[in-house]
Protein backbone atom coordinates (compact mmCIF):
# COMPACT_ATOMS: atom_id res chain seq x y z
CA UNK A 1 0.00 0.00 0.00
CA UNK A 2 1.47 3.32 -1.08
CA UNK A 3 0.97 6.53 0.89
CA UNK A 4 1.99 10.06 0.06
CA UNK A 5 3.68 12.01 2.83
CA UNK A 6 4.75 15.62 2.44
CA UNK A 7 8.38 16.18 3.35
CA UNK A 8 10.29 19.28 4.26
CA UNK A 9 13.88 19.05 2.99
CA UNK A 10 16.51 21.58 3.90
CA UNK A 11 20.23 21.83 3.31
CA UNK A 12 22.10 22.16 6.58
CA UNK A 13 25.20 24.34 7.02
CA UNK A 14 27.26 21.13 7.26
CA UNK A 15 26.35 20.40 3.63
CA UNK A 16 23.96 17.50 4.27
CA UNK A 17 20.20 17.42 3.69
CA UNK A 18 17.59 16.90 6.39
CA UNK A 19 14.06 15.65 5.75
CA UNK A 20 11.21 15.93 8.26
CA UNK A 21 7.44 15.66 8.00
CA UNK A 22 4.61 17.38 9.81
CA UNK A 23 2.28 14.61 8.57
CA UNK A 24 4.30 11.70 9.96
CA UNK A 25 5.69 12.66 13.34
CA UNK A 26 9.02 11.06 14.11
CA UNK A 27 10.21 11.05 10.51
CA UNK A 28 13.73 12.43 10.39
CA UNK A 29 16.18 11.49 7.64
CA UNK A 30 19.57 12.83 6.69
CA UNK A 31 21.64 12.23 3.57
CA UNK A 32 24.50 13.58 1.50
CA UNK A 33 22.23 14.30 -1.50
CA UNK A 34 18.54 15.07 -1.95
CA UNK A 35 18.01 11.66 -3.60
CA UNK A 36 19.78 9.81 -0.80
CA UNK A 37 17.74 11.75 1.75
CA UNK A 38 14.50 10.85 -0.06
CA UNK A 39 15.43 7.16 -0.13
CA UNK A 40 16.24 7.16 3.58
CA UNK A 41 13.04 9.09 4.35
CA UNK A 42 11.01 6.50 2.40
CA UNK A 43 12.51 3.68 4.49
CA UNK A 44 11.97 5.55 7.75
CA UNK A 45 8.36 6.35 6.80
CA UNK A 46 7.67 2.71 5.94
CA UNK A 47 9.05 1.53 9.27
CA UNK A 48 7.15 4.16 11.26
CA UNK A 49 3.87 3.28 9.55
CA UNK A 50 4.43 -0.46 10.03
CA UNK A 51 5.24 0.04 13.73
CA UNK A 52 2.11 2.13 14.26
CA UNK A 53 -0.09 -0.40 12.47
CA UNK A 54 1.33 -3.19 14.65
CA UNK A 55 0.84 -1.13 17.80
CA UNK A 56 -2.75 -0.28 16.86
CA UNK A 57 -3.48 -3.98 16.20
CA UNK A 58 -2.72 -4.70 19.86
CA UNK A 59 -4.88 -1.93 21.28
Amino acid sequence: MERMVKLHIEKLPEGVYLATSDELLGLVAQGRTVMETLEIARDVARKLIEARLERDAFL
